[in-house]
């Protein structure tokens, strides 16, 4: 284990600790300046490099009566995106899922209204043209597996599966949770806590048991300014409640935005959007794939989960360029585009090494493995920010990684040496 620092220091609201080995200061440095500078309330932050631990930090508060501590969890919204996949690519690398296959092969039900021809890989790569539902959902529909199963395999597709792509918001989380738990026989949260949490020692949750919810960490929304411009995604979504942003936004039985916070929000397995963890978990789902696979997927299915499989120049939900593996974000950078807020472009990227692959979640929080480096990653936090990617507190946190890891530049839109 590298020589580390503990961490003890007061923050303007809490404290911040844990360790850090020294050559990774400036990520702590990172941290401290988020809650000093850029309006953290509550966090944490994680790496490891090579398997080795080198950045454990925590801090500030949990709400208002509470601080952040070592334990505390909050939810990961599409963090857990990430999750999802890698209980997919599990499976593929047994040789139980084919990526190009029809999911009819595990889903007859799915082939409705044209449906029959979409792969595995399009429910991975956002292509699969289900990115939401037209009709109401109803009332704590989103914690019903079930229904909305049976609701996505009755919908009718958006565009002809494949041809282009849209962020699956939330349908990802049953359309490849469904292909899951058809092939192994469990359900999506069951298969992750045997599969990953659980050998890999993480408190990680896709549908938390009742005891945990003392430690989570409510979420705090973010409001945007009202003498600001929206962004496109946005404005679709007030102007227009037709649209796929405001229907993969508003369209949820109510999950978005009080059930997040919810215990019922919190129980429901929601594979796309109310994974339970902190930095520590987040990092430690991904260190085996920065490292060739460890125990979780062989070499050449790691390979394929962490290569672009779909982009575009505009996405049919989030309005943006994005950039996408099986199952993962790629690294995004559209820091060119006008920035609704000035001072804060970028909001709308999330810039990575070409290797990289992981997850953003709504507010700010990130995971990924990077395995050009070894570098496996996780932050969280509680105070939402703006962006529908990484905000300045979270890409503060990865510019400092990627630096003490000897990297020069992201001016290319991917962290190089």
């Amino acid at each position: 284990m590298p020589q580390t620092d503990t961490i003890d220091q007061t923050l303007p609201r809490g404290r911040l600790q844990g360790f850090c080995v020294p050559e990774f200061r400036p990520v702590l440095q990172a941290f401290e300046a988020n809650f000093t500078q850029r309006g953290e309330f509550g966090g944490s932050v994680s790496l490891s490099v090579n398997g080795k631990t080198v950045v454990d930090l925590w801090g500030g508060q949990a709400d208002t009566d509470r601080p952040w501590t070592k334990d505390t969890v909050s939810i990961v919204f599409s963090c857990t995106k990430g999750a999802t996949a890698i209980c997919a690519h599990i499976l593929k690398s047994r040789g139980l899922i084919d990526y190009d296959a029809p999911v009819t092969k595990y889903w007859p039900e799915y082939a409705q209204h044209g449906k029959g021809d979409t792969t595995v890989r399009m429910f991975l790569d956002h292509s699969a043209g289900v990115p939401a539902l037209r009709a109401p959902v109803k009332k704590d529909g989103t914690y019903d597996w079930t229904y909305m199963v049976e609701r996505l395999a009755d919908e009718e597709p958006f565009w002809t599966p494949g041809i282009r792509n849209g962020y699956h918001g939330l349908t990802f989380g049953w359309t490849v949770g469904e292909i899951v738990r058809r092939v192994s026989g469990k359900s999506l949260g069951q298969f992750f806590q045997d599969e990953i949490a659980r050998p890999l020692g993480l408190e990680f949750w896709i549908g938390l048991p009742e005891e945990y919810e003392p430690r989570v960490a409510p979420m705090i929304r973010h409001v945007w300014p009202s003498d600001v411009k929206l962004p496109p995604f946005l404005e679709a979504v007030v102007k227009d409640k037709s649209s796929t942003p405001s229907l993969f936004l508003l369209n949820t039985g109510g999950f978005m935005p009080a059930g997040a916070n919810s215990r019922a929000g919190h129980a429901a397995e929601i594979g796309a959007a109310n994974g339970i963890s902190n930095a520590r978990g987040l990092a430690g789902m991904y260190a085996p794939l920065a490292q060739g696979g460890g125990t979780l997927v062989d070499g050449e299915t790691l390979a394929e989960m962490g290569r672009v499989s779909m982009a575009t120049h505009w996405d049919a939900t989030l309005c943006i360029p994005t950039r996408f593996a099986l199952g993962f974000m790629k690294s995004m950078d559209n820091r060119q585009r006008v920035a609704p807020i000035p001072s804060l472009p970028g909001l709308d990227s999330v810039i990575l090494g070409e290797q990289a692959f992981g997850h953003v979640g709504a507010g700010g929080s990130i995971g990924f493995a990077d395995p050009e480096c070894g570098l496996s990653f996780g932050y969280t936090m509680n105070q939402m920010g703006p962006g529908l990617l990484l905000n300045p507190r979270g890409q503060a946190l990865v510019d400092a990684a990627y630096r003490c890891l000897g990297y020069s530049s992201n001016d290319s839109g991917v962290w190089r040496r």
